[in-house]
């Protein structure tokens, strides 16, 4: 059999990956992030202090800074289905912008507290309990990322899936910090990057598996 012949046979069953449709994807996600955050509101878990919590600096420093670690995981997930994308470089901006959140955290908190007592400060039983739940709130959106993958084309598997990881952690966070009754900056980026580190460790270990084309 001739070389070209060889390679017709070889490439003839393939169908090309069609190209992401991005705008539906993310119009997909942010409906299921909705549905999730009603949900998680309906069973009553939004917490009884929201009103005095609105004036707190360290109140909107969490929010805003989950929010903008969930839309920049989003946006370099979705980006890194395609063939011809660089997720790594993507992570590199994702954790830029998170040690960029964690000094002004840092900031709030020597400002606020100090660094008197730190160990008492986690709260270990409620911590527990907040990493458990965050991890489930990940759970939707992983699966949601993990079919997405599936029908695209990424080419850095494991840098795909720890974006994957990311973004769903840092989903399942915000959504979980309208029930979280702390705003203190040390506890928040334990707890919380305990849940990354676990979402993130589980993408990378499954997602590369299922994701094979």
């Amino acid at each position: 059999m001739s070389n070209d012949a060889l390679i017709d046979k070889l490439v003839g069953d393939l169908r090309p990956v069609p190209r992401p449709r991005f705008g539906h994807q993310l119009v997909i996600l942010f409906a299921l992030a909705a549905v999730e955050l009603a949900g998680f509101l309906a069973l009553g878990t939004m917490r009884p202090d929201i009103g005095a919590a609105i004036g707190r600096a360290a109140f909107w420093w969490k929010m805003a800074g989950l929010g903008v670690l969930a839309l920049i995981g989003v946006n370099v997930a979705l980006r890194s289905f395609s063939p011809e994308s660089l997720p790594r470089k993507g992570l590199r901006r994702w954790a830029l912008a998170l040690a960029g959140i964690v000094f002004v955290g840092v900031v709030i908190d020597v400002a606020g507290q100090g660094l008197d007592g730190l160990a008492a400060r986690l709260m270990w039983r409620m911590g527990v309990e907040c990493l458990t739940v965050m991890t489930v709130l990940s759970v939707p959106p992983v699966v949601a990322f993990g079919l997405m993958m599936r029908r695209g084309a990424p080419t850095d598997l494991q840098a795909s899936a720890a974006a994957v990881g990311v973004a769903s952690a840092a989903w399942g966070a915000f959504i979980f910090a309208f029930h979280c009754p702390s705003d203190d900056p040390f506890y928040i980026v334990f707890w919380y990057a305990l849940s990354c580190a676990a979402i993130t460790l589980l993408t990378r270990a499954v997602l590369p598996l299922t994701s094979r084309w």
